[in-house]
């Protein structure tokens, strides 16, 4: 993909509390809906992943109950519409809400509920930066699963497990699609990465006010390549 790129150094990034206090400013001062920012996550997210895998292979995507599954989800629908084939591996409790009217079209797309037996790419849609640690043992163990396979493992915003203090297990990500900005989180040794940045809508008066003094140019797309500086 030749995608502009933007080199940021962790200084630069937010820490995941000063991003979800943008997060909740866009959404409460400029009357953007969730679902509007879920359709552009998971648009962004079905684009980088139509990228890495052939239109007769399979993809697997791992589906959380918040709004990271949700976008997860629309990227089902969207792969779905392209004439790729998914299949979801579901949290056992049911999902509620917007999540659950996104499973409900992401099926209706012809997604296949369970694990595929050998997907060519598995994505982590399962938490997002609202995860709470250590996981879960459903997540932990949709983690170790897709950690055991030999596929590209794409997750969407920080890898479900990364966290920016303490060891835990993780979804150890070829590549991360993160949300709107760059995190510190992202900056971490223990990931070897390559990192986009997507487009949710967010105006640059909310970058600025969170002290990014710096523009990233989602005119040119809606995805960005990031490069890290050094520290």
């Amino acid at each position: 993909m030749n995608l502009p790129v933007v080199r940021i150094a962790c200084e630069q990034a937010l820490d995941l509390e000063d991003f979800r206090k943008m997060d909740y400013y866009a959404v409460e001062n400029y009357g953007l809906p969730i679902e509007l920012m879920m359709e552009n996550a998971g648009l962004n997210l079905a684009r980088l992943v139509a990228q890495h895998v052939a239109p007769q292979e399979t993809i697997q995507i791992g589906v959380g109950p918040g709004n990271n599954g949700g976008g997860g989800l629309v990227a089902a629908r969207r792969l779905l519409a392209w004439g790729f084939k998914v299949h979801l591996h579901l949290p056992p409790k049911s999902l509620q809400g917007l999540p659950q009217k996104q499973l409900e079209r992401a099926l209706s797309f012809g997604a296949k509920p369970g694990l595929a037996t050998a997907p060519s790419v598995y994505v982590d849609a399962y938490l997002g930066f609202s995860q709470r640690l250590p996981l879960s043992q459903f997540y932990l163990e949709g983690v170790q699963y897709a950690n055991g396979l030999a596929v590209q493992r794409i997750a969407l915003d920080i890898p479900t497990g990364l966290a920016e203090e303490g060891e835990h297990p993780f979804f150890n990500a070829d590549i991360v699609c993160t949300l709107a900005a760059p995190k510190k989180v992202l900056f971490s040794k223990k990931l070897h990465a390559t990192i986009y940045i997507a487009d949710l809508g967010i105006p640059q008066k909310v970058y600025d006010r969170f002290g990014m003094d710096y523009s990233l140019p989602f005119e040119q797309s809606g995805l960005l390549l990031m490069e890290q500086l050094p520290a």
